[in-house]
This record gives structure tokens, C-alpha cells and sequence, in this order.
């Protein structure tokens, strides 16, 4: 059982700039790692992912605005948001796969 665990989320303002970090318990060379968020009431949607073979895809509604990265020494991914806006707001949750493993969430609030 690989263990995700993830930080960097908060209370931040409109324009503002988090950075989000996922530490596994596990080696993550070779894997698809992505990052997910989820709104109240929405359906879980796809962010940003770096597949196994390295190719980055981001959601075009960060496009140009977040960052996603991986450290395979480390086992660590993260996501660099800025210029947050409102509709960003929701939990984001970290994912390797295969086999699929998911962290617990981190909240993101952006609100002024």
C-alpha cells in the first residue's frame, strides 16, 4: 500500500499562489502521477498529470497558470498554482498510478 501525502493548501486571495507537494512512500519512476480536484457539488476533474512516458497535460482552464512537477529522487510531485481565482477553490487530491493510489485532499480556498 503506497502512502501519499500531500501539503501546501490554504486560504489565499485572488491572484495569490499556492504550491502544493505530494511526498509517496514508494518509489514514483516510471509512474503517472496527476493532480485532481474536486468542488462541492462537482465531479472530480483531471489538473494536471506528467504520464509515464513524461508527457505533461494540464485542464485548459489552468492552462498557462499552474505548473506541474515531479522529483524521482525525492518521490515527490508538486503543482505550482498562480493566479489563483475563485472557481480554483475546491479539494485537491494527488494520484500515481499504476496501481492507482490517491492522497487525502488538501483544501484550496481562494476568496478575498
Amino acid at each position: 500500500q503506497v502512502q501519499l501525502v500531500e501539503s501546501g493548501g490554504g486560504l489565499v486571495q485572488p491572484g495569490g499562489s499556492l504550491r502544493l507537494s505530494c511526498v509517496a512512500s514508494e518509489s514514483i519512476l516510471g509512474k503517472y502521477v496527476g493532480w485532481y480536484r474536486q468542488a462541492p457539488g462537482k465531479q472530480r476533474e483531471l489538473v494536471a498529470c506528467i504520464t509515464s512516458d513524461g508527457t505533461t497535460i494540464y485542464a485548459n482552464s489552468v492552462q498557462g497558470r499552474f505548473t506541474i512537477s515531479r522529483d524521482n529522487v525525492k518521490n515527490t510531485f508538486n503543482l505550482q498554482m498562480d493566479n489563483l481565482q475563485s472557481e480554483d477553490t475546491a479539494v485537491y487530491l494527488c494520484n500515481i498510478r499504476p496501481p492507482a493510489y490517491w492522497g487525502q485532499g488538501t483544501q484550496v480556498t481562494v476568496s478575498s
